[in-house]
C-alpha cells in the first residue's frame, strides 16, 4: 500500500484528532500537526510544504508561491466552507485538487446571529452587567415583530437566518448579487431589495457573503453613515467584508447602536484591539459555526475528500 504525508492544520480537526488515528493508521497516511492558534501564514507553510502530499486545511494561506512549492501536493481537504484563503485557479493550474464542505455551518451560525439580535432587542447583556453592578434598571426592550431585519448575502446561512427570523415575526430585507428565484424569497419571506434601501431601513444588518473582490471591505464609513443610528451590525462571515478602523469610529461616536462580531479582519483580534474596550459591541472567537452535529459530519466529509483526493495523481 503507498504510503501518504498529511499536513493536518485545520485547529478543529487536531482538537478531535485522536478520534481518526484509525483512520490514518488503516489509510497508511503518517500526520503533522503543527502549534496552531487560528491559521498558518504564508511564510510558514514555504517552509514545510514540500514534505506533503495532502493538507486537512483552516483558513491556511495557501499563496500561488506556497503551491508553486507543493511539489508534492495532490490535495487540500478544507475543514468547513470557506476557501477564499485558498488560491484555487493557481491550485487548478498546478493539478492540485480544492475540496471543502458546502453549507457546513448554517444552522449553528444562523442560531448565532439570532442569538445576538436577541442580546441587542432584549437588553440582555446590559441587563446582566447593571444586576453585576448593584444596579436594579428597568430598560424598554423590543419584541422582534416590531424589528426590520436586512440581509446581505442570501446563501445558505442567509436564508437559515430568514428562516429562523420569520418565525419571530421580523419584517425581513435581503439583497445578493446573485439572482434569487421569486418562490424562494416568498417561502423564506424575504423582500428583495438594494443595499441602500437595508442600510437606511434595518434595525439589525447581517452579513453572509463569500469573501471576494465584490465583498471586500463591503461596509466602510460610507455605508456605515447611510444606516440608522439604532442599527445593530452582525458579521459571522469574513472579518475583512468590514473596514474596522470605520466600524470603531462608528461604534465609539454613535453612528450606529451597536455590532455582534464573530469574525476579524485579524485572528485571534490583537490584544489591542479597540473593540475589547467597547461596551457597545458582543465579540466572539470565530467560533459561531460550533455544533457537536455540525463538526462530525465536516470532519466525516473533510477525511473523505482529502482520500479522494490522495487517490488520484495531480491532474
Amino acid at each position: 500500500m503507498r504510503r501518504y504525508k498529511v499536513l493536518v492544520s485545520a485547529p478543529l480537526m487536531q482538537l478531535e484528532i485522536e478520534k481518526f488515528r484509525s483512520f490514518f493508521q488503516e489509510q497508511a497516511i503518517e500526520i503533522d500537526l503543527p502549534q496552531i492558534v487560528e491559521k498558518m501564514k504564508e511564510e510558514d507553510l514555504l517552509q514545510i510544504i514540500e514534505n506533503y502530499d495532502g493538507v486537512v486545511a483552516g483558513d491556511d494561506e495557501f499563496t500561488s508561491q506556497v503551491l508553486d512549492r507543493a511539489k508534492r501536493l495532490r490535495v487540500i481537504s478544507k475543514w468547513g466552507t470557506g476557501i477564499d484563503s485558498i488560491d484555487r485557479e493557481h491550485a487548478e493550474k498546478l493539478g492540485i485538487r480544492v475540496y471543502n464542505t458546502l453549507n457546513a455551518f448554517s444552522e449553528p451560525v444562523s442560531d448565532s446571529v439570532i442569538g445576538y439580535i436577541l442580546c441587542f432587542a432584549r437588553n440582555i447583556i446590559e441587563s446582566d452587567r447593571d444586576i453585576r453592578e448593584g444596579l436594579w434598571k428597568k430598560t424598554k426592550c423590543y419584541t422582534l415583530e416590531e424589528q426590520t431585519l436586512g440581509i446581505i448575502g442570501l446563501g445558505n446561512c442567509g436564508l437559515a437566518v430568514a428562516r429562523k427570523a420569520s418565525a419571530f415575526g421580523m419584517k425581513i430585507l435581503g439583497n445578493d448579487i446573485r439572482e434569487i428565484s421569486p418562490s424562494v424569497l416568498e417561502q423564506h419571506r424575504v423582500s428583495s431589495v438594494d443595499k441602500d434601501t437595508i442600510y437606511g431601513s434595518c434595525d439589525y444588518i447581517t452579513l453572509h457573503p463569500d469573501l471576494n473582490p465584490t465583498s471586500y471591505y463591503m461596509i466602510t464609513e460610507r455605508e456605515l453613515k447611510k444606516m440608522k443610528p439604532s442599527v445593530v451590525l452582525i458579521n459571522t462571515s469574513r472579518g475583512p467584508v468590514i473596514k474596522e478602523a470605520d466600524l470603531v469610529r462608528a461604534l465609539e461616536k454613535g453612528w450606529i447602536r451597536g455590532a455582534a462580531l464573530d469574525v476579524f479582519e485579524a485572528e485571534p483580534l490583537p490584544s489591542d484591539s479597540k473593540f475589547r474596550t467597547l461596551g457597545n459591541c458582543i465579540l466572539s472567537p470565530h467560533n459561531s459555526n460550533s455544533s457537536f452535529k455540525c463538526w462530525d459530519r465536516v470532519h466525516e466529509n473533510t477525511l473523505k475528500n482529502l482520500l479522494e483526493g490522495l487517490k488520484n495523481e495531480r491532474k
